[in-house]
């Protein structure tokens, strides 16, 4: 008769949760929420991905991959079956304000500081408070003095409530409702801000043509899946790198810069299809659709319209 068997193991921790439980034939893995893949069972066939052949009858860590920038350990998945398992990653690619969050917790962009009531630091990235709140260096001030009153729990709270818009804890909220900028698109905010940055904050130079062009690495790990591997896989990258766009012409260069900003096509740009052809071939290799909507979409829609 078949009975129920208590596990027990510390690798499952109190704010651990179990995300999915796998079950071959004769063995088990568990995905959980802090990145952890479980296994125990029958390894015969090294289904269990331990690298031997060595039964598991207490559960063991196996090592993932390590995530990238913009991945999620929910996004992995696992198939088990007799002798073997397959694991794979399909991918999300989060939002703006998703990704701003996950950058605000990157410490390579982090360069302002703000010291909780009991001394912690809590590090962010200036120029994304800048269009968070108000473009106003006193609206920043007034941020550390709200900061300095509060613990570290609430204070990553009223951080997540200013990265993603939402109201997290409403009674944090009502003290900073009047210094987040809520009413505008993120976008159009970027654009402004970054169109007339300071020199030294556009760290990565595109070259066409001998000239050169200086963007942020930020707006481009926004745009682009290339970049962001580019920028975010290592643990800090002060380079300048440089990309030829010796291939587009005038007219695709400014689309590609404009869209880059803004998400947007300027109205008086005319779309023609030699331009949506040439354009294609750089979003393909730069992997530019991860945005909504889309650059290509916007050409089709801009040339479908002007005709």
């Amino acid at each position: 008769m078949w009975e129920f068997t208590e596990i027990k193991s510390s690798l499952f921790e109190e704010n651990d949760n179990i995300l999915e439980i796998y079950v071959g034939d004769y063995h088990n893995l568990i995905l959980t929420s802090n990145s952890k893949l479980i296994a125990f069972g029958n390894n015969e066939f090294g289904q269990l991905g331990t690298g031997n052949t060595n039964k598991q009858y207490s559960p063991i860590q196996i090592k993932l991959p390590k995530l990238k920038f913009n991945e999620n350990i929910s996004n992995y998945h696992i198939s088990c079956g007799y002798s073997n398992s397959f694991l794979y990653y399909s991918p999300s690619f989060s939002n703006l304000e998703e990704d701003l969050i996950k950058l605000f917790r990157r410490k390579e962009f982090c360069d302002i500081s703000f010291k909780t009531e009991n001394g912690e630091i809590i590090e962010a990235h200036k120029l994304i408070l800048k269009y968070r709140l108000n473009q106003n260096q006193n609206q920043i001030e007034k941020l550390q003095e709200i900061i300095s009153k509060k613990s570290i729990k609430e204070s990553n709270q009223i951080f997540e409530m200013i990265y993603s818009n939402r109201i997290i804890n409403p009674k944090l909220y009502s003290e900073i409702k009047e210094i987040i900028n809520s009413n505008e698109k993120i976008e159009e905010t970027m654009k402004r801000i970054y169109l007339n940055e300071n020199e030294n904050e556009k760290d990565f130079i595109i070259e066409r043509k001998e000239k050169q062009y200086k963007f942020p690495k930020l707006i481009l790990i926004m745009r682009s899946e290339l970049y962001r591997g580019m920028f975010l896989s290592v643990t800090e990258d002060t380079s300048n790198k440089v990309t030829d766009y010796s291939e587009l012409s005038n007219k695709s260069f400014q689309i590609f810069e404009y869209w880059i900003y803004s998400n947007q096509i300027k109205d008086e740009i005319q779309i023609t299809q030699e331009i949506i052809d040439e354009i294609q071939i750089g979003i393909d290799y730069f992997q530019l659709n991860q945005t909504n909507p889309n650059l290509f979409d916007l050409l089709i829609n801009k040339f479908n319209n002007q005709n």
